[in-house]
């Protein structure tokens, strides 16, 4: 039965697509906006990006399912100067007061909101993004949107302007809590070890400061231009980089300090339980804290 099956596998193959793993995104937040209703999309400096791209006047690719109709053709009508294209996305942002693109988000985009209530566009200029997760903020507050009439030769004079908003306050906090966090940790354990000793707590706290700022400011940089997956990826193989250096390290200069000495397994042992206790920490806060960790 089992040959079978794979007979008929091979016989009446199929192709099949799979799509895994965290996408970048780009979040718009609009500060002091009124509740006049209100739409908006990104514009696109190319034609497509992802599964959404701009329409090419063909019945078949009308992607009005993603929105309402009417927004859909007004937005589709909208010429843009710059000549950047509408990829058929749009969202209600009067009510949540943001913009969030979460899946394959254009490079290099334009922001347009659309006032149904007074037909009126207002654009921005030309922004990229900057981050796996790019955030900005437009401040509305001052924002003249009956300046701008719709009409077939449209082109808006109208600007808002928006400000780069990533945390980045946020994330050295982060980083310097996961640090501060490791080491203690790693140093509990070199305790349990038995290393009490001056001299090996002052090694082991140096070597763990020197680790563990090095992989944590490159899992952060990692995360911040490719995501958590890449994050996830490097920070295993980092950890077992950072557990080859520290066994080697104190198997020469830790067993040199000590005054009872101890085979070379008994470091690599506490290096490896340390890491892999600290590690599984990690892991776990990322999971209660994605904020902070």
């Amino acid at each position: 039965m089992f040959l079978c099956m794979i007979m008929v596998v091979l016989l009446f193959p199929m192709t099949v697509n799979a799509d895994m793993g965290p996408k970048a995104s780009v979040r718009i937040q609009f500060e002091h906006m009124g509740d006049e209703l209100c739409y908006g999309t990104l514009l696109s400096k190319e034609k497509s990006t992802g599964p959404a791209s701009a329409w090419d006047g063909r019945t078949e690719s009308a992607q009005k399912e993603y929105m309402d109709p009417g927004i859909w053709k007004i937005f589709v009508n909208y010429k843009d100067p710059d000549g950047y294209y509408f990829l058929q996305r749009s969202w209600k942002v009067s009510e949540s007061k943001e913009l969030a693109w979460t899946y394959y988000p254009p490079g290099d985009f334009k922001i347009l909101l659309y006032y149904p209530e007074t037909e009126t566009f207002v654009s921005s200029g030309i922004y990229a993004r900057y981050a796996f997760d790019t955030y900005y903020t437009v401040d509305m507050d001052g924002v003249d949107i009956g300046s701008v009439e719709y009409n077939d030769d449209l082109s808006t004079n109208e600007r808002i302007e928006a400000y780069r908003s990533y945390n980045y306050r946020q994330e050295m906090l982060a980083l310097g809590a996961r640090i501060v966090l490791t080491i203690l940790i790693e140093m509990l354990v070199a305790l349990l070890f038995g290393f009490r000793q001056k001299k090996q707590l002052l090694i082991l706290a140096v070597v763990n400061i020197i680790t563990q700022i090095i992989l944590n400011v490159l899992l952060n940089v990692i995360n911040y231009n490719s995501g958590p997956l890449a994050f996830t990826f490097f920070y295993v193989l980092f950890e077992l980089i950072v557990f080859a250096l520290e066994a080697v390290l104190y198997c020469t200069i830790l067993k040199r300090l000590s005054e009872k000495k101890k085979e070379d397994a008994y470091y690599i042992l506490y290096s490896f339980v340390a890491n892999l206790i600290s590690f599984g920490a990690g892991l776990f806060l990322a999971a209660k804290l994605p904020g902070m960790f």
